[in-house]
């Protein structure tokens, strides 16, 4: 199948998929809890934890006390204490919690990231701005809160995709029936694909993407392929190209 007919069956998947009866127990996804409260700090914590089985990931994201956001840390502490997560123990939980409260009260993630982004419109300065000032207001370090969060990355160039932080910038910056569009500041013609296994997977499949390396240098590379396709909104397939692979779908 060539490029030009592959377009034609993506765009009506996207068309298909833009509807709120892609989210739900039966087809689960983090954006179900997300959705429900258009918050960026909620977001951030649904998307954080969406590793893994999507009906976990939901079930975990409901027993949360989103909330907890706007009260002290004591408080975090204390309610949170038995909450864990695949290897995230409740300790990790805490922190990330706290981290994103200290945050609230000093500014808010939006305008984290465009301090970044502004200078060059480029997504990734302003995901290190925002990991920089994380670490400033939640020094905290651990394995799963350390892989929860991400670092930035010693050699940029090998840096991995990100997936999370990206799915998260999508949900923020565009918005349809599924995504939130709660920010303003960023342009989603600059948003990078959420590179996962099933989009990696069928990505290959699909003949969309030639690397064979799961990383940033393939979310380039597949996000410039839909940049010719629609260099205002790359990203729109990204959902569509989500539930293909993991239902396994033969186009």
């Amino acid at each position: 199948m060539n490029l030009s007919d592959l377009k034609v069956l993506l765009d009506a998947e996207v068309e298909k998929r833009n509807a709120l009866c892609e989210l739900s127990y039966e087809r689960p996804d983090p954006l179900l809890v997300a959705s429900r409260y258009h918050d960026e700090s909620v977001a951030l914590i649904c998307a954080l934890f969406a590793y893994g089985n999507a009906g976990q990931i939901v079930r975990f994201l409901e027993n949360l006390d989103f909330s907890l956001l706007e009260k002290d840390e004591k408080s975090i502490r204390k309610i949170l204490q038995t909450h864990y997560y695949r290897f995230q123990k409740p300790e990790d939980v805490i922190a990330v919690f706290i981290a994103l409260k200290r945050l609230k009260e000093v500014d808010s993630i939006e305008n984290i990231f465009y301090e970044g982004y502004r200078k060059e419109e480029n997504i990734l300065e302003g995901l290190w701005c925002f990991l920089e000032k994380l670490k400033i207001f939640q020094p905290y370090t651990s394995h799963g809160y350390d892989f929860l969060t991400g670092k930035i990355p010693f050699d940029k160039r090998k840096a991995g995709p990100y997936k999370r932080y990206m799915m998260y910038l999508r949900w923020m910056v565009r918005k349809d029936d599924l995504d939130m569009g709660l920010w303003r500041k960023i342009d989603k013609k600059d948003l990078l694909m959420p590179l996962d296994t099933h989009t990696f997977t069928m990505s290959r499949k699909l003949g969309l993407l030639k690397r064979k390396s799961y990383d940033m240098k393939a979310v380039f590379e597949l996000t410039e392929v839909f940049r010719k396709w629609d260099c205002k909104d790359p990203v729109k397939y990204d959902f569509a190209l989500y539930r293909i692979g993991q239902e396994r779908i033969i186009l």
